[in-house]
């Protein structure tokens, strides 16, 4: 069967030359589609890219979420801690509460070394230190309480429970923590030392054991070899990175370092956590985003915090305060001591002079290291005008004792009298003791507070107005134990802790010494 032929294509035309009318050119069409079809394919890559962020940030906030679903949080503290000072350019200081309990509640904490009968008896807070970043963010200091340290516990209140602790006299301060939780112990600081305290963070043993794998060890070093029975570190003379149980055993080892007690286990406690910076800093950990995440969500399971840094975004903004840190302008020291005369063997008191002096250091924001310049000091005395027109007779004010020195508030109240403050009376001891004396007064009350604080020379920064009192309250610290007059104390210049006080640098890279008897 034949097929038919099929026709030839028509030949193409010659392009025609494009007409210089006004009509468009099918040129010009073609640039249109080709525009509306750039168009659609931006939008819809537009639309595709906002669902993937979409996604992308419900995903995100999701493990925010987590994130802060893993934080354990209380309250700062169980007292009042007064206001908090600025420096001339409107700064704070930062002060964060380091607490490392010996709790045993969990079975990864028995592991680790918890004894079976201390679970769900008193905690202790083993480690205490606190981190001062100043004001203007250039230094940074850590201050280490030995655990043995007697002090004056006040009372507390637990304010999940409602369980109230009353003041414990001359009870070592690792004691505190067992008297409603972190709260007591932040208070107990505030009252000995007069700083404010902004934030405290909590570890425990299972704690300390992810933050170090978190951070992927830190560096230490030994003098020799070391073997401790009762932390069962075992480490050989030099230098090696511990992380994970063995960090652990590091910082609870007493007897394998130093006399054997816990005085110098404050010192190798610095060292770790200056390594520890160092090692941050150098890996570029606070700057890569992968890492911070890991880091992130160790310190999350691992830490207990205060109420203000109960999420992520708080914590975040903490770290940011903290990144720029430098070793070389972080000093550590161990707080002056001398033995207690009721038990000099297993108990210390704060060193007398020495141990105020270095908490005025950090209270007033003076740099531990030698590389600042001193912060210039309050006026001594409030403003003369006002208190001129106030006579002494008109102000009634209380006087009360919180220094713990025997009869300040009667000897005080004398000395007003004979000032002619004839309505002073004397409020007997204060509910605690404290380590700054105040003035506290109603706003009503300005001048005649004022007045006051001329006549004893109170420094301006004593002078607080405070709504829970109804006349002016005076509140002797033990920065005054004798005389009617606030005796001038020179304002320290930057670097000049006292000689009794242990310090480090935290660019200084110190060994352990390793207590002969646990050598091998």
């Amino acid at each position: 069967m034949a097929t038919a032929s099929r026709p030839s294509p028509p030949s193409p035309s010659p392009p025609r030359p494009p007409s210089s009318g006004s009509s468009p050119s099918s040129s010009g069409r073609s640039r249109r589609r080709s525009r509306t079809r750039a168009r659609v394919r931006l939008r819809r890559l537009m639309v595709g890219c906002a669902a993937l962020l979409a996604l992308c940030g419900a995903g995100g906030w999701g493990y925010v979420q987590y994130l802060d679903g893993n934080i354990k949080h209380g309250a700062l503290s169980f007292g009042d801690q007064g206001k908090v000072s600025q420096d001339a350019a409107g700064h704070t200081a930062l002060n964060i509460l380091l607490i490392g309990s010996d709790t045993r509640d969990t079975a990864a904490d028995l592991k680790l070394g918890g004894a079976r009968g201390s679970v769900g008896g008193p905690v202790h807070a083993d480690v205490e230190m606190l981190l001062h970043v100043s004001a203007d963010r250039s230094n940074a200091s850590l201050l280490s309480i030995p655990r043995d340290t007697m002090v004056d516990i006040p009372a507390c209140t637990d304010p999940k429970t409602g369980k109230v602790y009353p003041e414990s006299a001359h009870e070592q301060i690792t004691d505190s923590l067992s008297h409603g939780g972190p709260g007591c112990t932040v208070y107990t600081w505030h009252q000995l030392t007069g700083i404010h305290i902004d934030h405290y963070m909590m570890v425990d043993f299972g704690g300390v054991v992810s933050m170090a794998d978190a951070v992927g060890g830190v560096p230490v070093c030994t003098t020799g070899n070391v073997a401790d029975p009762y932390s069962h570190l075992r480490l050989t003379a030099g230098r090696h990175v511990v992380q994970g149980v063995q960090a652990l055993e590091w910082l609870r080892t007493r007897h394998g370092f130093g006399d054997g007690s816990d005085l110098y286990r404050t010192q190798t406690q610095h060292m770790y956590l200056t390594s520890m910076l160092r090692r941050l800093r150098s890996a570029g950990t606070l700057t890569d985003p992968g890492k911070v995440l890991s880091l992130a969500d160790a310190a999350t399971r691992a830490l207990t915090v205060d109420d203000g840094l109960d999420s992520v975004g708080r914590l975040a903004g903490l770290a940011d305060q903290l990144k720029d840190l430098r070793p070389e302008r972080l000093t550590t020291v161990t707080m002056p001591y001398a033995e207690d005369p009721e038990n000099p063997k297993a108990w210390v008191i704060p060193m007398p002079g020495d141990a105020e002096r270095l908490f005025s250091m950090v209270r007033d924001d003076i740099p531990l290291d030698p590389h600042g310049r001193p912060v210039p000091t309050t006026a001594p005395a409030a403003a003369p005008s006002p208190a001129a027109t106030v006579p002494p007779g008109t102000v009634a004010l209380t006087v009360q004792n919180g220094s713990g020195f025997a009869g300040r508030a009667g000897a005080l109240t004398a000395a007003l009298r004979t000032m002619g403050f004839t309505r002073a009376r004397n409020g007997l001891n204060a509910p605690a003791r404290q380590a700054a004396t105040t003035l506290s007064y109603p706003a009503s009350a300005l001048a005649g507070a004022r007045a006051v604080a001329a006549a004893l020379h109170l420094p301006a920064a004593a002078l607080r107005e405070s709504a829970d009192v109804t006349l002016p309250t005076l509140v002797l610290g033990t920065d005054w134990p004798s005389g009617s007059v606030y005796p001038t104390v020179p304002t320290p210049s930057a670097g000049a802790v006292p000689l009794t006080a242990k310090r480090q640098n935290g660019d200084q890279d110190a060994c352990a010494k390793v207590n002969p008897v646990y050598a091998w």
